[in-house]
């Protein structure tokens, strides 16, 4: 396991069949310097405030933050990889940032099913990141999740 990632529940799918009103399932990992510089080169955003300590200091943050999109493809990972899980194609996601992530924070993403439609395959699911039980970010996610019957 690697050593930035703590806690993980088991990967896999859980078909829309096994799917239960309340079901929730979560990542936890320890953003590093290492995990920011790459999502800088993968999406291009190298705004100063990720990347530059100087820069950063002046800011309304006072330091340097991870990008919010990092944060929330935490919550895409608890979606893609636990619950559905594999097979899982996003619908819509709704996000609000409520507070910074900083590097070396330990970031717990959970996802907690809200509404199912069983007839369509569509699961909404609250979603939120914590830092320290402090939210970072919440919102909500509407996928479609994978069928034993299509398999």
């Amino acid at each position: 396991m690697e050593a930035d990632m703590l806690d993980n529940l088991p990967r896999g799918t859980i078909c829309i069949e096994d799917i239960e009103m309340g079901m929730t399932r979560y990542v936890q990992k320890r953003v590093t310097d290492r995990d920011i510089e790459l999502f800088a080169e993968v999406s291009t955003d190298h705004n100063p405030v990720h990347l530059d300590d100087a820069y950063a200091q002046d800011t309304i943050f006072e330091g340097r933050i991870a990008h919010g999109m990092l944060t929330a493809g935490l919550i895409s990972a608890v979606i893609g990889e636990q619950l559905p899980g594999h097979g899982t194609v996003y619908l819509g996601q709704t996000l609000k940032f409520v507070g910074p992530v900083r590097p070396g924070d330990v970031v717990h993403a959970e996802v907690k099913v809200t509404e199912i439609e069983f007839a369509k395959r569509r699961v909404t699911l609250d979603c939120a990141c914590t830092v320290d039980g402090k939210p970072v970010l919440v919102g909500e996610a509407k996928v479609l999740a994978p069928s034993r019957k299509f398999d």
